[in-house]
């Protein structure tokens, strides 16, 4: 097929998205290589997102174009071998076991400190906020933890355990607002690094291990933005997991990205660039893995806030880049800046939402009055 007819056949898809290429509209394309196309009708969206890291295109307002993009559904006219790989590999392998569990660790949240400091504000939270009295990323992470908190209903004295606890910034705030004592789980020496300094003098213990090796039981236990790395052959293992470790009478928070559709395929660019071995769970893969062992106590979706927070760590990060090493070169940096614009795109156009399932073992005596 030659060039021309490419070009001719990607500008007829990216109209029904009210996309024009070399248009001037902000969510237009502007194309610097006109071998983008070949490229995108090759490998779907690894070859968009690796042309755009390459400089081949540009828009004004990516997160816009790729809104569009979703809505219109055209990443479903683009599937490729390398979709069909990546969803077989997801569906037939364990990537999560093993050494395969620190692979994410090693490859995005080891990137360094000084990258997620500059994107992430005040606390070292990589999760999204609640912004529903917020108008600011700051407090719309502090109100976050803060309703996590409530939601567990943790009280001074209690023992709890963090899955996933990221720099520590959860159980900082739950120890030194709630009293409570904690330990914290890590697949990524550099967050427990981070997490062991954070939560000094705190009664905070904060370890790089598995989440599957815990047995001992606490009063409380969540996860905040982990559990897209348990993968679908391990949702079972994890609520088993939860259930072991935590107490009768105690309450579990799970905080994830989930969606409302089927299980969904692993987007090869993700998987290759930003999140090796990671999955979005779906609801019934969800319901279906806590069956027998918890009683929902509450399902809470609060999608649209993540838009808000990824909007807001791109800004962060877009006015400090000048600060970062060079290390983080200019491909980099425009793989970050796809990233990020292709997740804001998914919260924005309802692809993927933001849940938070509180749970407990054999039903709150009297009902559970749901915080918000």
């Amino acid at each position: 097929m030659s060039q021309d007819t490419l070009k001719e056949r990607a500008s007829a898809l990216l109209e029904l998205a009210d996309i024009r290429l070399d248009g001037n509209r902000p969510t237009d394309l502007r194309v610097h290589d006109e071998r983008l196309y070949a490229r995108v009708f090759a490998h779907g969206s690894l070859g968009l997102g690796e042309s755009y890291m390459d400089g081949w295109w540009d828009s004004d307002d990516l997160p816009a174009l790729c809104t569009r993009l979703l809505t219109a559904g055209l990443d479903q006219e683009l599937k490729t071998l390398d979709t069909l790989l990546a969803h077989l590999k997801a569906r037939f392998l364990n990537l999560q076991r093993g050494e395969r569990a620190f692979e994410v660790g090693k490859v995005h949240y080891d990137l360094g400190n000084d990258l997620f400091h500059t994107m992430l504000g005040k606390r070292m939270v990589y999760s999204c906020g609640y912004w529903a009295t917020s108008n600011n990323l700051d407090d719309a992470q502090a109100a976050k933890l803060d309703l996590i908190c409530r939601k567990l209903q943790l009280k001074p004295g209690q023992r709890v355990l963090d899955i996933g606890c990221g720099w520590g910034e959860a159980l900082k705030y739950a120890a030194e607002h709630y009293g409570v004592a904690g330990v914290g789980v890590t697949i990524s020496q550099e967050q427990a690094e981070y997490a062991r300094q954070l939560c000094a003098g705190l009664p905070v213990e904060i370890r790089l291990q598995d989440y599957r090796e815990v047995n001992e039981t606490f009063d409380a236990v969540y996860s905040i933005g982990m559990f897209e790395h348990v993968g679908r052959r391990n949702y079972r293992t994890y609520f088993e997991t939860v259930r072991r470790c935590l107490k009768d009478n105690g309450l579990s928070l799970l905080h994830t990205i989930g969606s409302n559709g089927a299980p969904a395929q692993t987007d090869p660019w993700i998987e290759k660039y930003i999140f090796p071995n990671s999955m979005i769970p779906a609801a019934s893969e969800v319901s279906a893995a806590l069956e027998d062992l918890f009683v929902v106590e509450d399902w809470h979706n609060f999608g649209t806030d993540y838009d808000r927070t990824l909007t807001a760590w791109r800004d962060n990060i877009e006015v400090a880049w000048p600060t970062l090493p060079a290390s983080y070169d200019e491909r980099f940096r425009r793989m970050w800046r796809y990233y990020l614009a292709v997740s804001a795109a998914v919260f924005r156009s309802r692809r993927d939402q933001l849940w938070q399932l509180t749970l407990s073992p054999h039903g709150v005596a009297g009902g559970y009055r749901v915080p918000r």
